[in-house]
């Protein structure tokens, strides 16, 4: 090595924010290790690493004694032969690697990534869409039932204070309900103090006894061995729930960039706690914004792995870069300087839970006002079921009739490759829905237009969404530039016209 790249190597190692971006990093790899993440899935990461550039991945299965050996291939361009792998092309070829299938090594990646995230773990610790827009755009009465994607569960139970007939809360991934069941125990058998000190501050000290004594016996089976397993972790010690789970690791993840690279933590602390519009705006401008966005923030929130952690797939991604100029990273910076220089935080509980891993009693979601716990408490939280199953699944295997749709951003997950999948879940909707019914949706993107291309079967004939939904423009727009959380590209109301 030469003297001249022997100094840039010490002045690399010598420079003060390596050491807070190693901890960074080591964090990550703790949390991989403790979710026990899949060797496959870290060996294909590696290989990705290695051959960045290959055209084409496919799964090869080979089948040796009853035992399937799982790897990944690539195709040789044009011949469609499989290579690497000897007398690979003897043996069966699953899923991505050929025709129509076919999908880049990234791709591929991505969607292995977030498959994982979303199988093994609780993702949302708190629900992400502001309710105080949804009361306005559903419109909710004495008569209605909703369907609901669960999510955390926070928005379930804000609905159910609204008084509706029933509120079915819906999602695959049984951890998410767990959390509502869990949630909805502690309505019924904690007193206000202590349901607070669990969910509004995040922790409480003899969880363990608690849960065992109180909260157990209302469980289902799989939300009994869920937080048999991780009440203590999650609710038990000193690092607050709302840093656990996959988007409490990326909030940790975030403060510990705020903390330790941009050192930054006195000015939020300051803006969290701003008197007007004015003050916070001024902290923002000043003190905040250009030691936050640093190219190495911009980088973290460009990766696909940790936008998995939020929940944000590839296809969403996609959507994003496709109809915003910058990209991923400039939407989120827009989207920041929307909240903290435009929008008034006192009341933002959304992002306030993420800084700080706490609410406060002020700030805080409705279910978490000693009133309304107690108006749930009388009642009203018996109105919300729990449902393991999609949301197609959901309707096509239970007799109900739904009124109110509310189905979060799930839409883009599917507006790709899966769009069959958006078309049977649509006509289950509309198989279900009421005379009057309305749904809301939300996207990262700036447009939907995906939908209005699905085609459903009603009365007889074939039509498409674009020509059945009557959209509620206006309204919509108005609520989105009021959004708290503001991480959404639009907004969307929309009633079904059924007769």
């Amino acid at each position: 090595m030469s003297i001249g790249n022997k100094s840039r190597v010490s002045r690399f190692w010598k420079k003060e924010w390596y050491h807070p971006v190693l901890r960074l990093t080591t964090s990550l790899a703790v949390y991989l290790r403790k979710s026990r993440t899949p060797i496959l899935l870290l060996q294909n990461l590696w290989q990705a690493c290695l051959w960045p550039n290959l055209p084409y991945i496919g799964v090869y299965v080979a089948n040796f004694g009853g035992c399937c050996r799982f790897s990944m291939v690539t195709t040789n361009a044009g011949s469609g032969e499989l290579e690497g792998i000897p007398q690979a092309n003897q043996h069966k070829r699953v899923g991505i690697g050929m025709g129509a299938l076919t999908m880049s090594v990234g791709e591929w990646v991505s969607g292995k990534v977030f498959t994982f995230v979303h199988r093994h773990n609780l993702v949302y610790n708190t629900c992400w869409e502001d309710p105080r827009l949804d009361r306005v755009a559903l419109n909710i009465g004495p008569e209605d039932t909703i369907l609901v994607i669960t999510s955390a569960g926070c928005n379930a139970l804000d609905y159910a204070l609204l008084g509706p007939k029933h509120i079915y809360a819906v999602d695959m991934n049984p951890r998410q309900n767990a959390l509502l069941e869990l949630k909805m125990a502690g309505i019924r058998r904690l007193d206000f103090e202590t349901f607070f000190k669990i969910f509004g501050e995040g922790r409480y000290r003899g969880i363990e006894d608690l849960y065992r004594s109180s909260l157990r016996r209302e469980l289902t089976p799989f939300a009994r061995r869920y937080w048999d397993k991780h009440i203590k972790r999650f609710f038990g010690r000193k690092r607050s729930f709302y840093f656990r789970g996959t988007a409490g690791t990326f909030a940790r993840v975030m403060n510990t960039y705020i903390n330790k690279v941009a050192r930054v933590r006195p000015w939020v602390e300051k803006i969290l706690n701003s008197k007007t519009l004015d003050e916070q705006r001024e902290i923002y401008e000043k003190h905040l914004k250009e030691q936050v966005w640093t190219p190495l923030l911009r980088f973290l929130l460009s990766q696909d792995a940790m936008l998995s952690l939020i929940g944000v797939p590839r296809a969403q991604r996609h959507q994003i870069e496709s109809q915003y100029q910058g990209g991923v990273a400039q939407y989120v910076q827009d989207c920041v300087d929307t909240v903290f220089g435009k929008l008034p935080l006192r009341d933002n509980y959304f992002w306030r839970v993420y800084i700080t891993g706490s609410y406060t009693r002020d700030c805080c979601p409705e279910y978490l006002k000693e009133e309304n716990f107690y108006s749930l408490k009388g009642g009203l939280v018996d109105r919300i079921s729990t449902h393991t199953n999609t949301v197609e699944g959901f309707l096509v295997e239970n007799d109900v009739t739904i009124s109110r749709y509310v189905l979060l951003d799930h839409m883009d997950w599917l507006s790709g490759r899966f769009f069959p999948l958006l078309e049977s879940e649509w006509q289950a909707i509309y198989d279900r829905a009421a005379p009057g019914a309305r749904a809301i949706w939300r996207s990262g993107g700036l447009r939907t237009d995906f939908v209005d291309r699905v085609r459903i079967e009603l009365n007889g004939r074939r039509v498409t969404l674009g020509e059945q939904l009557t959209y509620h423009r206006e309204l919509a727009a108005e609520l989105h530039a009021r959004c708290r959380v503001h991480t959404y590209g639009s907004f969307y109301i929309a009633d079904l016209n059924v007769e």
